[in-house]
């Protein structure tokens, strides 16, 4: 294998709305937002939290979640993540909400989810641990967000 390999991604230059453009072929080209799905996943009295094995915050809890592969229906990247990360096979339910902070490329779209199966287990090498946690006393959280979407999730409980 060569020193240096080619994506073959065209040259850039920058474009007139603040996106850059093909140098050859003068089109834009988009930097779009990436989507990632999670669950809450109410079980025996609590909800279901992963404690990451990677970056960013390793060790610290949240959400079995993951990035949406391209082509890929929403709720059953979810569900397979939820798999992958937990062993549990789930069903989503419905969308607790969509999240989005200024400056993040990232969109988060969470869901409740239902356990249909499996064994609740860490299953993959992106978590250290899995376990179920009370919503009044959830361990040190990996994002800054986690707390308010599970005030959303609970408040959206009680609208039912």
């Amino acid at each position: 294998m060569s020193e240096f390999h080619s994506h073959d991604l065209p040259d850039l230059k920058p474009g007139p709305h603040g996106h850059p453009n093909c140098v050859d072929c003068g089109r834009t080209i988009w930097n779009d937002p990436k989507v990632a799905g999670a669950a809450i996943i109410p079980m025996d009295g609590g909800i279901v939290m992963v404690q990451r094995a990677i970056e960013p915050a390793i060790g610290k809890w949240s959400f079995p979640s993951g990035y949406v592969n391209r082509g890929e229906k929403l709720e059953r990247a979810v569900e397979r993540e939820v798999l992958e990360e937990c062993g549990l096979e789930a069903s989503v339910e419905r969308l607790v909400g969509l999240y989005s902070e200024e400056g993040n490329s990232i969109i988060l779209a969470v869901y409740e989810a239902r356990v249909t199966g499996g064994t609740l287990a860490s299953a993959d090498h992106e978590t250290l641990d899995v376990k179920i946690f009370s919503v009044d006393d959830l361990p040190e959280l990996a994002f800054e967000h986690d707390r308010g979407i599970v005030a959303d999730w609970l408040k959206s409980r009680e609208d039912t």
